[in-house]
Parts: structure tokens; sequence; C-alpha cells
């Protein structure tokens, strides 16, 4: 009888397999104001790991207005500064993380998403630009010559240098009209200057600054011309737009609010913006790049408020967490 030899089976093949690098975050979140921390807020709760940026102060912009009287649940109105801060320390809550730096660009990959905050990458499966925007200037002689030194966009963090003396404000919409009520508590007289013949402002502020015994409104005149000394400013150069006729106006400072401009260059290449550089969503906050929303002020939109702000964080946020789980709503 012939013997045979054992079958052998061959071994299984061992597969290795090699575990893709994770994302450092579930969310980057690009600026710290109301649209931002509501958006971290809502991340939060959703337990996803979060990571916001923010170039400047938490709270945004609105930590510069004095008094806050259209936020929802402040019938006698709140300062922006604690607004900004009960924001952050909601948002803080839930465990989110916060660095501070400028970001310089955002890739859009194929697992994942990468945010360059000065020179150092970070890794995210989303992003929520919210950016917010930057106070537009007239860009006319003497005003960055003079800035910060007679030249102002910010009447909470300059007012109180200018007591007992005489200042205007350029501009005619709300902040405007907000801000030179406020640095009426300082001044002894202040010029508003007015491009058209009617304020933009709302009309319970309209008709506040019009009756107050300080203010005085320049009504269809434009800045010209910023003058001054080696150390201030001293004089104001501005024309009628009826007559053209310029005239001089003696002044220790200027305080500008004309619009804003989008803080959204970074993302010039990666997302749809319009002409005017703001970004272009959809009603779920989506860009036109997968994974990336936006909120507030930088995005294209009719309003542009803090209670309108957060609503948007929230709804990117939303949109983000329902991406990132691999449904949509």
């Amino acid at each position: 009888m012939t013997a045979h030899a054992p079958t052998v089976k061959p071994k299984p093949k061992i597969e290795t397999i090699v575990a893709q690098k994770s994302p450092h975050f579930d969310i980057i979140i690009i600026g710290g104001g109301p649209a931002g921390l509501t958006a971290a807020i809502y991340a939060g709760r959703a337990r996803l790991k979060t990571l916001l940026i923010e170039k400047a102060l938490l709270g945004g912009i609105a930590t510069t207005s004095f008094l806050i009287e259209n936020y929802p649940g402040f019938p006698k109105g709140i300062s922006g500064m604690e607004l900004g801060e009960r924001f952050e320390e909601q948002a803080k809550l839930f465990g989110l993380e916060i660095i501070y730096g400028n970001v310089d660009a955002i890739h859009q990959g194929k697992e994942h998403k990468t945010v360059t905050i000065n020179g150092k990458d970070f890794e995210t499966r989303s992003i929520i630009i919210a950016s917010g925007t930057s106070p537009k200037k007239l860009n006319i002689k003497g005003e960055e010559e003079y800035r910060g030194r007679g030249v102002s966009y910010c009447a909470t963090c300059d007012g109180p240098f200018y007591k007992n003396k005489i200042i205007a404000v350029v501009g005619g919409g709300n902040t405007a009209a907000e801000e030179a009520l406020y640095l009426t508590r300082f001044a002894e007289k202040i010029f508003l200057i007015h491009r058209r013949n009617k304020l933009r402002a709302d009309r319970v502020l309209a008709e506040r600054l019009q009756e107050h015994p300080k203010i005085f409104v320049l009504w269809s005149h434009v800045l010209n011309e910023i003058v001054g000394s080696e150390r201030s400013v001293n004089r104001l150069v501005v024309k009628d737009k009826l007559s053209n006729r310029k005239k001089n106006i003696d002044v220790s400072g200027v305080f500008i609010y004309v619009g804003s401009t989008p803080q959204t260059a970074f993302a010039q290449n990666i997302i749809k913006l319009n002409r005017d550089k703001y970004i272009m969503t959809d009603p779920e906050m989506r860009t036109s790049a997968e994974g990336i929303f936006a909120a507030g002020d930088c995005r294209k939109k009719i309003l542009r408020q803090i209670v309108t702000a957060a609503a948007d964080g929230a709804i990117a946020a939303n949109s983000a967490i329902h991406y990132l789980s691999g449904s949509s709503k």
C-alpha cells in the first residue's frame, strides 16, 4: 500500500491593514464671533472634537458695541463685551479648544481638509468659516497716515480720549448712529457726515441722533481729506455734494463707519465668492466645497446682525453634524 503524504493546506494569507491617519479634529471653526461661538456650542453638544480659531478677541466685532438693544432676551440692552463673554463661557462648557492666530489658507484633500494657521497645519473632517468682516476704509488722503492718531473705527475703544473735544463721525447706518450717540458721553460736539439726505439707520436711532443737542448732521456731504500735524488730526476737508463746494472742519478726531469688508481672502481659491468677496451659501450654510460651511457676516446675506449670525452658526453646525454622520437633511 502506497503511503500518501498528508495534504498540506496553504496557510491563510495574513492581510496587513494600514490604519488611515484620522484628522485631528471633527470641525474647525474659523472665527470667534457670535456665529463661530454658536456653531461651537452646537458642535460641542454633539460631542464633536472642535477647534475654534480667532485672530483677535472672542466675541468678534460685536464686543466693540457699547450697548446692544436688539438682541432678544435683554430688554434693557447689554454691552457687546458682556454678550461676547457669555457666548464664550457657554461654548467652553462643552470642551471647546481655542487657539489664536491668522488663517493663511485652507486646503481640500481627499481624506481630510487642512487649515494652515501661522504656518502650522491642522487637519479636520469639516470646516465652518465664520471669519466676519473688518471696517471698510474710505481710502482718502490722511486716513492711513493718521490711523490711531485721530482716525478710528471703534468708538468704545477710543471714545474716552476725546473728552470735551470736537469730533466727527462718518456714515449713516445703524453703526454710525449708535457710535455717534455713544460718543456724546465724551465729546463736546459731534459732526455726523453723511453722503445722503436721509439716514439709513433704524428710525428709533435716527430720531435719537437728530434730537441730540451735541450732534450736528452734515447732509449730502462726503469726507475728502484728513489733515493733521505730526502728532494728531486737527482738520477735515469735506465736500457738499449738491454745490461741490469744499470746506474745512476743525476736529480732534474722526470715527469712520461706512460698511464692512469680508475676511475671506484665505478661502478665495477653494469656495465660491461673489464679486464683493462674500461667501456664497445655500440655506443650510453649505458652500461650493464639500464639507465646508459658512456662517455670519462673511457670507452673502440680507441682514447682518448678532441674532442672524447666531442663527447662521446653529444652522452651519447642524449641517456639519449631518455631513460628518454621512446623512443630509
